[in-house]
């Protein structure tokens, strides 16, 4: 990658965070609060890749607007356990997440070895 694309590619992502958190930044109190908690989690957990980050939390950012819009209250987007809705979420966005690369890695060394007990 020439410096050149490498530089387009991180002022494009910087843009789109910056357009994200605009959008956060207008939603009514109850539901930022809430994108923000939920931002704050995909940080630890969420992907390694830029541009997958990107998508998820405009997704995010996407679905607050619109249950915003429409009223709906918090508990009805997210259930009574926030964390299993997160995850749901995250699980969406596989791309550069380190706990799916070890995943496959682990289910991959297990088939490669459980095939020789079988022989």
């Amino acid at each position: 990658m020439s410096i050149l694309e490498f530089t387009s590619k991180l002022i494009g992502e910087k843009r789109r965070w910056r357009d994200y958190k605009a959008r956060v930044r207008k939603l009514p109190a109850n539901y930022r609060a809430a994108v923000e908690a939920f931002e704050r989690y995909l940080m630890y957990f969420g992907s390694e890749d830029a541009d997958s980050v990107c998508s998820m939390f405009e997704d995010l950012a996407d679905l607050f607007e619109q249950s915003a819009a429409d009223g709906t209250p918090i508990r009805d987007i997210v259930g009574e356990e926030p964390v299993e809705f997160i995850e749901a979420f995250l699980r969406n966005y596989p791309e550069g997440q380190w706990r799916y690369r070890e995943r496959d890695r682990l289910t991959d060394a297990i088939d490669r070895v459980a095939g020789d007990d079988e022989a």
